[in-house]
């Protein structure tokens, strides 16, 4: 199991292979249906010796980053308040949260913050209008990137030698609903068309029946995480004209959130 999903993940030279270890734990307790892992479950799925992985469970325990019972092995505390503290600090976040509720087209609709994440994406904040769309992601899911919107306006950054390098080894991609790209070459094609229209779309990807937008936001500079803002829409409310005006939207909220100082 490697820290972050993708086709070209490895321990790179010069890293310690129990911190890579370490967060392959934290990566595998994540991904767990339960929340709950035995030592010998770990075992197996970082391909260690159980004597191995339960000094790294010891460290990570101390650290507080995961907790032990009768069960086995879970996420600790700790990692919220790390995540907090992260999210404090991207002043994105809550900008992200007031350009919502400023906006007349945003205010009633359903949207995210993600980054990159291998690939995957990762969602940092949600903003719900009234109804909120239930099957969309929450705080702290991951989605294919090669199945959302955001994925795909965030891969399009790319060039096509750069995500045939990320997806090498990768013949099926993963699937979540039956209009999922099935490979790289599929998943091109859709990235050229977002970076040709600015824009990248999800057409019942992600969700059936849910229709997504998203565009990336300009970066502040080199330490400024790469963002991308997305909207989601259910099929029954989708048409070109509301597909147009959520669009420019976006483009203007990504301006706004790339740079502060813009007026709009």
């Amino acid at each position: 199991m490697s820290p972050v999903r993708g086709g070209t993940d490895v321990t790179p030279p010069g890293a310690a292979p129990a911190v890579s270890r370490g967060v392959a734990v934290l990566d595998a307790l994540a991904a767990s249906e339960n929340g709950t892992m035995t030592l010998s479950d770990l075992s197996r799925a970082l391909g260690v010796p159980k004597s191995s992985t339960s000094a790294i469970c010891t460290a990570l325990e101390l650290g507080g980053m995961i907790r032990r019972d009768d069960l086995g092995y879970s996420l600790g505390r700790k990692l919220v308040e790390l995540g907090g503290a992260y999210l404090a600090r991207l002043d994105q976040v809550s900008e992200f949260h007031l350009a919502c509720l400023e906006s007349p087209v945003f205010r009633d609709q359903t949207l995210r913050l993600s980054t990159s994440a291998g690939i995957d994406t990762l969602c940092l904040a949600r903003y719900e209008g009234h109804p909120a769309i239930r099957l969309t992601t929450n705080i702290g899911d991951r989605l294919p990137a090669s199945s959302c919107a955001q994925g795909k306006a965030l891969l399009a950054r790319l060039d096509d030698s750069e995500i045939e390098r990320l997806y090498y080894g990768i013949d099926q991609l993963p699937r979540l609903t039956g209009l999922s790209r099935r490979t790289v070459p599929g998943l091109l094609k859709d990235i050229r068309l977002a970076r040709a229209r600015g824009y990248a779309v999800d057409e019942e990807e992600s969700a059936d029946s849910v229709m997504g937008l998203a565009v990336v936001v300009p970066t502040r500079g080199v330490r400024a995480p790469i963002l991308a803002i997305s909207v989601t829409k259910l099929k029954s409310d989708w048409n070109d004209t509301e597909r147009d005006r959520l669009v420019a939207e976006l483009q203007r909220v990504a301006r706004l959130l790339g740079n502060p100082m813009a007026t709009g």
